[in-house]
């Protein structure tokens, strides 16, 4: 059956791959990482500095959307790409991540999870059904279907003091007298099954629209290939690895990735969802993932942390540090964004200089916006680097090349290369 998505692989290196897809609304290469906008925008930065950082595709968070403005409103507003000025493609979850993250909020069935809305209380009802309507008013040329998506780890390993992991935990205990790791993981393999059969049924526009299923599964390796297994016989454009990086270590969300990505479908596009440190987005991408998302680049900019290539502290320094105080340097020296090399955007400052460190220290101090704006700005061009840096890499299958520009990972592209062998 003809999709309106189309991927093309154009070239390997051991499992990793580099390619194109093409949508409705333009296409991306991958690997991509696409930045978060929640609410139909990624916060505080206009769509065009979005797409000058090297963004290709956006993704959008149904379930808010969904509370305000409203699918509907939106769908007559003329969808979310005009609704939001972004022309290029949009990817939205469904709704089921929430029913993990918002478990202290919500109750789940097999038909689907009730929440409380955030907003003013209000019940608010998501299944398979509604979030493919939802999905199919906003408007996005690629939509997920509803899962779910239980805890990845056993939380009498003493996790549990996370609050999500804590109050998944709690839910679905329910009136049992001790959580059954095991018999959770069982059952939301088996539901998010039959929810992908009920959405692609429910699925109204799959000439507009294309439908990705998700593999759930946790860190359990036979639970994975069980989900793979039933979930990729369903026939669509593409897939997803859900239900990592919600509580386990880098360890085992590469364990996972490099054990189930290679067992999908080969020819279609594989999306690792809500993973964006780079040592992990790395390990996935070399383990044959195509995809990325993650509101790291953003929230953590908007809190004065920047990403750059300096090891320690995942590649992370804290612009609101002592140490930055009367520090001339931009926030990675060599980088192109906004933020480092202003004159690149034709922005002429005195001197061609970058943003200091130290301007950025004082814009964060003194509460004022242009700092949050400016360090999300570097972030998202980071991301969008290492994703550049990665398809050079495939191409030219050249590690070595990549390692030279980040030999913090060195030791981490060693290990993917000989478990791709």
């Amino acid at each position: 059956m003809p999709t309106p998505l189309t991927f093309t692989i154009e070239a390997r290196s051991g499992n990793a791959r580099t390619g194109r897809v093409e949508t409705p609304h333009g296409g991306f290469d991958t690997p991509a990482f696409m930045p978060v906008g929640t609410r139909g925008t990624v916060k505080g930065i206009l769509p065009h500095h979005v797409a000058q950082g090297g963004a290709q595709i956006l993704l959008n968070n149904t379930y808010h959307l969904m509370l305000r403005p409203g699918s509907k409103l939106i769908q007559k507003m003329g969808g979310v790409h005009k609704f939001m000025n972004w022309n290029g493609p949009i990817l939205t979850d469904s709704g089921g991540y929430q029913a993990y993250s918002m478990a202290d909020i919500n109750a789940i069935d097999e038909d689907g999870v009730s929440f409380r809305s955030y907003l003013n209380g209000d019940l608010i009802r998501m299944n398979p059904e509604i979030a493919m309507k939802v999905q199919n008013e906003l408007g996005p040329d690629i939509m997920m279907a509803f899962d779910d998506c239980p805890p990845s780890i056993d939380p009498s390993t003493g996790h549990a003091t996370q609050p999500r992991l804590a109050a998944a935990t709690k839910r679905d205990t329910k009136k049992r007298t001790k959580y059954d790791h095991d018999a959770r993981l069982e059952i939301a393999n088996e539901r998010t099954v039959r929810w992908l059969e009920r959405c692609k049924v429910a699925h109204a526009r799959p000439d507009e629209q294309s439908l990705f299923g998700i593999v759930q599964g946790g860190t359990d390796l036979a639970r994975r290939d069980w989900s793979v297994e039933r979930v990729c016989n369903i026939d669509l454009p593409g897939y997803a690895i859900g239900g990592v990086a919600v509580g386990e270590t880098s360890d085992d969300i590469a364990r996972v990735v490099r054990h189930t990505a290679p067992k999908m479908p080969k020819d279609k596009p594989r999306y690792l969802m809500g993973v964006g440190y780079e040592r992990d987005m790395v390990a996935a991408v070399m383990a044959g993932v195509d995809m990325f998302d993650c509101v790291l680049p953003t929230r953590n900019g908007r809190n004065a942390n920047a990403f750059t290539s300096e090891p320690g502290h995942n590649g992370q320094i804290r612009i609101r540090n002592a140490r930055f105080v009367d520090d001339p340097l931009p926030i990675e020296p060599g980088c192109d964004c906004q933020a480092c090399a202003p004159a690149l955007h034709g922005w002429s400052a005195e001197g061609g200089g970058p943003f200091t460190r130290a301007y950025l220290r004082h814009l964060f101090n003194a509460g004022e916006m242009l700092g949050p704006i400016l360090v999300t700005l570097h972030n998202l061009r980071f991301f969008q680097r290492l994703t550049e840096d990665l398809r050079v890499a495939i191409r030219e299958d050249d590690w070595l090349g990549f390692v030279s520009k980040r030999p913090h990972l060195d030791e981490l592209v060693k290990a993917s290369l000989a478990q791709s062998q």
